[in-house]
């Protein structure tokens, strides 16, 4: 018999990135928030290997080329949020909002992505349908791992109406 919330959340999310964790005690809330949100969704986690020999490459060639990486990973009919600084910034609240309602609209897939060092380039500005902040604050991208996935259960735990979330 499957669950009314197996049912409910039909859509597939996708957390896409550049290189991956190196530092262990992120690496395990990283693995911690990804064990916790397999009862709420299916969540694909994919940090793609970083670029070699950067020295060469100026901070546009570097977006660029990363920015290729990225963009073979999304599909045509995918919904792409980039985690960007200028994005819109939502409360917990309002970001649960946004995936449920995304959820209502029958995207089969919301990607997620976090870009490198230096940002997205304009071809993956260009394809993404939301740039979404996390913070006015700058964080390095190993810890925005952990703080989006952190607020992605958040989220689910909101929309089931757990007590993970007070206010």
């Amino acid at each position: 018999m499957f669950d009314f919330y197996e049912e409910y959340i039909f859509m597939k999310i996708l957390l896409l990135g550049i290189a991956k964790t190196k530092v262990k005690y992120l690496m395990q809330a990283e693995e911690d928030y990804l064990n916790r949100l397999k009862h709420y969704t299916k969540l694909e986690y994919n940090m793609l290997p970083g670029l070699k020999k950067v020295g060469a490459l100026s901070p546009s060639e570097m977006m660029k080329a990363e920015g290729d990486i990225l963009l073979k990973q999304i599909q045509p009919d995918d919904l792409v949020v980039l985690l960007d600084e200028h994005g819109t910034g939502f409360s917990s609240k309002e970001f649960a909002a946004y995936l449920e309602q995304k959820q209502n609209q029958s995207f089969r897939r919301i990607v997620f992505v976090i870009g490198g060092a230096f940002g997205f380039s304009s071809d993956v500005k260009a394809r993404a349908n939301k740039l979404m902040s996390l913070s006015k604050m700058t964080f390095s991208h190993q810890m925005i791992r952990f703080i989006f996935l952190e607020q992605l259960y958040r989220a689910f735990t909101i929309i089931r109406n757990e007590p993970y979330h007070n206010e």
